[in-house]
């Protein structure tokens, strides 16, 4: 029956995701903000929504930060990831050579604001006082780091819109703005509800695995609350909409590490990075070195898959996702 469930939370998600997609798209033409911003804010918000509530829940309800903070971490390695496989299925050409070279910026906040994350782990545990009292000073550092990433970006890509020649051809001119935003809102609560939903579904799936918080989290949350991101990344990839795809997996990661905050409070015992095992460090450097090998296949597009199939990076990110996890595996922290 759990399987039953598991599958049917993936099939709502394949469905809802498509058309957030659709109408997020639609979005970012009736607003004229722009993919890069829709994806960015909009879409990510929506799909992180799991990661949210399941990383909330493991510490206010089962007691587990390592569950917590191996979902968020874990979930920035899988949404890398998902470039690979979007590389495979655009096949014109490399996906982030057909995405705007502007995406670097966003990789590079978000591999800051896990490398803080990474940082507070290992300060925690040496220097209480890092502890406020309410929230641990870098998870603080980590909310401010994300408004000031989201307002430094809003003003470029508003620099960016002004300067943008005014499109040929509207796709959506038969849909209202009223309609496109209550469709798109009932595609965002059927995500959130099943993404939420598959979140309990593996949690309950990965107690019958006796593995520790740190590695559960890692992998068997962390793909499943990615759901939403991965089936929002490929419609959006197979509509052309190749920036919005992007912009969701990058701003995802961004919001993740900002949920830290939250996850804090919740936590109730202290600063939560202080309290979790020191495996995640593996996660956050894997998840660092990931984000600049997107951020070189934005600065250095290549023109041409290697035999047609996918550009350097895929293998790449494929091969640090596995090894990081067979590290982490091996590492026995918390398993």
């Amino acid at each position: 029956m759990i399987w039953l469930k598991f599958v049917l939370c993936l099939g709502i998600i394949l469905f809802a995701g498509t058309k957030l997609a659709r109408y997020g798209d639609a979005i970012a033409e009736k607003t004229k903000l722009g993919r890069i911003w829709i994806g960015l804010v909009l879409i990510a918000v929506v799909t992180t929504m799991p990661e949210m509530v399941t990383s909330v829940s493991s510490v206010a309800l089962v007691r587990s930060p390592d569950l917590a903070l191996g979902t968020l971490l874990g979930s920035c390695g899988f949404n890398l990831t998902i470039l690979a496989l979007l590389d495979v299925l655009h096949s014109r050409t490399p996906v982030l050579t057909a995405a705007s070279p502007r995406h670097a910026a966003i990789g590079g906040w978000g591999a800051l604001l896990i490398a803080v994350a990474a940082a507070g782990i290992i300060v925690g545990r040496r220097y209480p006082f890092f502890d406020s009292g309410w929230l641990g000073i870098p998870s603080i550092v980590m909310v401010i780091l994300y408004l000031l990433g989201m307002w430094w970006i809003f003003r470029r890509e508003r620099g960016q819109r002004s300067q943008a020649a005014p499109p040929a051809e509207l796709q959506y001119d038969s849909l209202t703005t009223g309609s496109v935003w209550l469709r798109f809102g009932l595609a965002a609560a059927a995500v959130i509800a099943a993404g939420i939903w598959l979140s309990f579904i593996g949690d309950e799936i990965s107690t019958t695995t006796g593995w520790g918080g740190t590695f559960v989290g890692t992998l068997f949350l962390a793909v499943a609350t990615s759901a939403p991101e991965l089936v929002v990344a490929i419609a959006a990839v197979r509509m052309g909409a190749v920036d919005l795809a992007v912009a969701d997996i990058l701003g995802a990661n961004m919001l993740n590490m900002a949920m830290i905050a939250p996850v804090d409070l919740a936590h109730g015992r202290g600063f939560v990075l202080a309290s979790v095992s020191s495996g995640h460090l593996i996660v956050a450097t894997v998840a660092v070195v990931m984000s600049l090998v997107v951020i070189g296949g934005l600065r250095f597009p290549q023109r041409r898959k290697i035999l047609k199939v996918a550009s350097w990076y895929a293998p790449v990110l494929v091969i640090l996702y596995i090894v990081g996890a067979y590290v982490l595996f091996n590492s026995g922290a918390n398993l």
